[in-house]
């Protein structure tokens, strides 16, 4: 169908496609007039982040994400703040709803449920876009019933949203607290047993107790690397003192009686040399001086024995000193063990004590924390603007509604004049007769008229002769 076909046809039904055009306008324009006023009424709430929180001191981002926008306004739209609504309002006392409810479900189901059903519909919640505002209208037969339901959804979604932030604190506290009881038990137990040990041990001060007899056992040590030295040296020269040359160790040299003893022992031989050379050896003199010598040399070789004895004296001596040190380091050695091994076990139990504090430190900061939490009374939804009742009706908007009809109208008028076309094809112009014949045309004759043939009208025989309708008699 080409355009100046579907023009014709137009031409030719316009009063069928008028008619329907007007019939469509009119009964849009009608049901909206008859229709029941409905009346919008609008509130806005802001949901700020940026204020800290007075508990945890957190500060977010200007923005709110848009999860969280989300999550705002399915929590808006839930069963629970429409019954929080329900039970504000007391709805469920009225007589005309309980009557709406038994005559639209027969007395079946739960009437608060289906209460909650017929608020829903009418609620509309929109977060704005790009900020942090949420739109919340109702829409009603009564602007007052409409603002007041509005800025009852925000009252029960305040509440609401309080109660979501203090219901968990309350149970988080009252966990904590529960906890924090069975830790102060056992910081409690842990402390008692670490006073217990130290009393029983005689502890004080641990590290310093530890230190003091380290130190004493390390004086011991050297003490006993010293006296082993000495007693090494000591049993050599008892060994040189027992063999044939005991007079020629260095001690029995060095000893000031026997060097003495040695010195006298020279001069009175040389004395008696010179009296030998002058009195012979028969004189008295000579021989008192001989005898005088030889006394001295036993006072020399008595005092070399008792000196190479004293050795041995000394060794022993070294050897009993060697021994009790010795002695003493192993037992300062398994005192200090027995400290070190007490000072594990007085660890163990600071550690255990100083585990307990932290972990009821910890959980009573938390406590604190949660308690506040759950003493909250504010959120940090503000209410930005109220709803009020709305002077104008949202619904129905009979312009819209007339204009909306007009389109629709016109796209049915013309469909309607197809279809009847369709019904009673009509040959209207020589596209029409060279489709319906399938036949070229090959000449038009004019119509006739008062003025002579000022119009052609085309006529199409078989085997593409053209003949031409005549003017009437009398014309």
């Amino acid at each position: 169908m080409s355009f100046s076909q579907f023009l014709s046809i137009l031409r030719a039904r316009w009063f069928s496609a008028l008619l329907v055009l007007i019939v469509t306008v009119g009964t849009t324009i009608g049901v909206s007039l008859v229709l029941p006023k409905q009346y919008t009424a609008t509130a806005n709430v802001l949901v700020d982040l940026r204020t800290p929180d007075p508990i945890a001191g957190m500060v977010l981002g200007g923005m709110v994400p848009a999860s969280y926008m989300a999550t705002q306004v399915d929590i808006i739209q839930s069963d629970r703040v429409t019954r929080r609504v329900i039970a504000a309002l007391r709805l469920t006392e009225n007589a005309q709803l309980r009557s709406d409810w038994i005559e639209a479900t027969g007395g079946t189901g739960n009437f608060e449920a289906w209460l909650t059903g017929v608020l829903a519909k009418k609620l509309e919640v929109k977060p704005s876009r790009e900020s942090n505002v949420i739109n919340i209208s109702y829409k009603a037969p009564d602007p007052r019933f409409a603002a007041g339901l509005a800025n009852t959804y925000v009252k029960a979604y305040l509440d609401t949203s309080l109660e979501l932030r203090v219901d968990p604190a309350k149970r988080y506290n009252e966990f904590f607290d529960a906890r924090s009881k069975e830790l102060v038990t056992a910081l409690e137990t842990a402390q008692a047993k670490l006073s217990a040990y130290q009393k029983d041990k005689g502890i004080i001060a641990t590290d310093e107790r530890f230190d003091i007899e380290s130190q004493r056992l390390t004086e011991l040590s050297s003490q006993l690397v010293a006296i082993q030295a000495l007693a090494a040296e000591s049993t050599s020269r008892s060994a040189q003192a027992r063999s044939a040359q005991a007079d020629q160790l260095g001690d029995v040299l060095n000893n000031p009686v026997v060097a003495g003893l040695r010195a006298d022992v020279s001069r009175q031989e040389a004395r008696l040399q010179e009296l030998e050379s002058r009195l012979g050896k028969a004189h008295p003199q000579v021989q008192e001086l001989e005898a005088n010598i030889a006394s001295l040399r036993q006072r020399v070789e008595s005092e070399s024995r008792r000196v190479s004895g004293s050795m041995g004296v000394a060794n022993t001596i070294n050897k009993s000193r060697e021994a009790e040190i010795r002695s003493a380091l192993e037992a300062q050695r398994a005192k200090v063990l027995k400290l070190k091994e007490q000072r594990d076990e007085v660890s163990v139990l600071i550690r255990d004590v100083e585990t307990a504090r932290r972990a009821y430190d910890t959980v009573n900061q938390r406590q604190n924390q949660t308690s506040l939490d759950s003493q909250a009374n504010q959120t940090n939804i503000t209410v930005l603007t109220p709803a009020t009742e709305p002077a104008e009706h949202s619904s129905p908007k009979i312009l819209l509604n007339a204009l909306l009809s007009v389109f629709l109208g016109t796209l049915l008028a013309v469909g309607f004049a197809l279809l009847r076309e369709l019904m009673d094809r009509r040959v209207r112009s020589l596209e029409d007769i060279s489709q319906a014949m399938d036949v070229p045309v090959l000449g038009s004759l004019p119509k006739p008229s008062s003025r002579g043939f000022a119009r052609q009208t085309p006529f199409v025989l078989p085997g593409n002769v053209v003949a031409a309708r005549l003017p009437a008699p009398g014309r």
